[in-house]
């Protein structure tokens, strides 16, 4: 596997076969990885498509399994990030932490998409 964030707050791997597996620890990371479980499955039901898709959920472990959704984004401007969060409320979900850093872009389909639900509400 291949770290692509280690922090206080969780570790995400890309699997030699695309899966993202995030672990969730830290502060408040049983109530944090319930909620990124329950947004997702929103989206799912709802047929979003440019969001992570979860393949499997390990409660005692606290890790997730998604689908890839692309690598970083770098440089996006701030009306096409705030088109991209606005699309997401569409499917009732407020994103709650609207940052760059949480887009990303699927080549196979040119599509920027949204990862990161830990904090998101839906609505």
């Amino acid at each position: 596997m291949h770290d692509l964030k280690d922090t206080a707050r969780s570790l995400v791997r890309v699997s030699y076969g695309g899966g993202v597996h995030k672990t969730f620890r830290g502060p408040k990371a049983d109530e944090r990885f319930a909620n990124e479980v329950r947004v997702l499955r929103h989206l799912a039901k709802l047929g979003c498509r440019f969001v992570p898709t979860l393949l499997e959920v390990h409660p005692d472990q606290l890790r997730i399994v998604t689908t890839n959704c692309g690598s970083r984004v770098e440089h996006l401007d701030e009306p096409r990030t705030r088109e991209l969060f606005a699309e997401l409320a569409r499917f009732g979900v407020q994103h709650d932490d609207p940052d760059m850093r949480n887009v990303t872009y699927r080549q196979s389909d040119g599509r920027f998409c949204i990862i990161d639900f830990e904090f998101a509400t839906i609505l």
